[in-house]
């Protein structure tokens, strides 16, 4: 078994209004989960797709997977985001992952296997795009104060993120024993000494957070 794709789904997205997660939002007639699964899917050498979701929606999971050409294992998420990336990852068998956002629909298959023929040469890579607009800070207040940081040198980091997977899991177990807050999975593996690649990410791999976000997704993909 080389590849295991693991997706960080229902457990820690953000609400969307009253209808609930946005992973569960329509997008062509399937939820963005169905979506961001598909991706991970299509990657040649993928063996199964791990999902980390909050407790109770093993079922729907499983509904609106059951077309998926992947073996699809469900996972109980934890408290953080990174709780629920190490159970993912406990459960994955691969030898290298794809940790992916459940709520990036827009990833594509291209783009997957990309970020997993990095992680391959260096261990561990990631997709991101460069910083274009002007950053600054803001009051409590809503007032801009003084200069933002410079932007040249940075990114908006994306995923899917891939890893060999024994050293991510030894990383995110570390930071497990001392406590350690991660962002994202990269985070896992530079605060263990590590080096994350980057390849070029796509500005259309868009995450779904405001009603917005969803209404653009739709365009993009032609409805």
């Amino acid at each position: 078994m080389d590849v295991s794709g693991v997706v960080l789904a229902a457990g820690h997205s953000q609400r969307m209004g009253s209808a609930g997660s946005k992973v569960w939002a329509e997008l062509q007639g399937r939820p963005v989960l169905w979506h961001s699964v598909r991706a991970l899917a299509q990657v040649p050498g993928m063996a199964e797709i791990i999902v980390v979701g909050a407790p109770g929606e093993q079922e729907r999971v499983s509904i609106a997977l059951r077309e998926c050409v992947c073996t699809v294992h469900w996972v109980v998420g934890g408290a953080r985001r990174q709780d629920s990336a190490l159970a993912g990852l406990r459960a994955a068998r691969g030898a290298y992952v794809l940790m992916h956002d459940a709520a990036r629909p827009l990833a594509g298959a291209e783009l997957a296997v990309r970020v997993l023929s990095a992680a391959r040469v260096h261990g561990a890579a990631v997709p991101a795009v460069p910083v274009v607009d002007t950053l600054r800070y803001v009051s409590d207040a809503a007032r801009l104060i003084g200069a933002g940081p410079d932007r040249i040198g940075l990114v908006h980091i994306q995923t899917p993120q891939g890893f060999a997977r024994e050293p991510l899991l030894a990383a995110y177990q570390a930071a497990k024993e001392t406590g350690g807050e991660l962002t994202d999975d990269a985070a896992a593996v530079l605060a263990a000494g590590g080096q994350v690649a980057m390849v070029a990410g796509a500005r259309a791999n868009l995450k779904i957070t405001q009603p917005e976000d969803l209404e653009l997704a739709r365009r993009l993909l032609g409805r």
